[in-house]
């Protein structure tokens, strides 16, 4: 298999890259497109004893693309706490354990801060392997100015109209997360709330049908119906 002989061919010449017992890795894995990922990431999740992840199902899509068949254990949000102990219970032993989301970096608008922060009270050493990032992508196809930027990621279900307050203050780019259920009518708050204000709106990034739609809060909000309810959406209005 090509990329298997890709991982070989990273493991013959940066020997340097040892995969530590004990220890917790933290792997961003591709929003998208499954070329989206580091020879180090590799590198670690086919080294781990175990990976955590959000749905077995989804990462055994992405560890089959490139022949690795190390152990999947279910982390999901709804058993981030009953599992937790179980996980620093492998660490504490010395298992290498590789914690990925089924997208992007765990821990940001996805499951992981938790056992992070108790890896972290309990002294065991975790470390980061960094990569794509919707919040990144989205910010640099923009085209808005990002020397600052404030990022929200999802909307709660209640209490918006005094977080769309809040948020009007903030004078920089603002990223927020929205699903495919939600996209038409947070667009049309958003107008409500900030006016005129430019907008990037992006879906399916680093897939095929990738598309950014750009224009003002208004003029978007006026023609809602051009916008393909599908996949996940990223939106940066700028708010200066």
């Amino acid at each position: 298999m090509q990329h298997e002989k890709y991982i070989n061919e990273f493991e013959k010449y940066f020997p340097a890259v040892k995969i530590e017992p004990g220890v917790l890795y933290v792997v961003a894995t591709p929003i998208g497109n499954l070329e989206d990922i580091s020879f180090r990431a590799l590198h670690t999740l086919k080294s781990a004893d175990l990976i955590a992840c959000e749905d077995t199902r989804v990462t055994a899509v992405l560890l089959n693309r490139y022949g690795i068949k190390s152990r999947l254990v279910s982390f999901h949000a709804r058993v981030e706490n009953s599992k937790s102990g179980f996980l620093t219970g492998e660490l504490k032993v010395g298992k290498t354990v590789a914690l990925v989301s089924d997208a992007g970096t765990p821990g940001i608008s996805d499951p992981g801060a938790g056992i992070i922060s108790e890896c972290a009270r309990e002294g065991i050493k975790v470390v980061s392997v960094p990569g794509a990032t919707a919040l990144m992508h989205a910010l640099v196809i923009s085209g808005f100015k990002c020397t600052n930027f404030y990022f929200q990621g999802f909307l709660p279900q209640k209490g918006r109209e005094n977080l769309f307050n809040h948020l009007k203050a903030i004078k920089m780019p603002i990223v927020i997360y929205e699903s495919k259920f939600r996209i038409r009518k947070t667009l049309a708050e958003l107008s409500k709330y900030f006016g005129n204000k430019s907008v990037s709106v992006s879906r399916e990034l680093s897939k095929m049908h990738e598309t950014t739609y750009r224009g003002t809060l208004g003029e978007i909000s006026a023609n809602l119906n051009s916008i393909k309810e599908k996949g996940e959406f990223t939106l940066v209005i700028n708010n200066i």
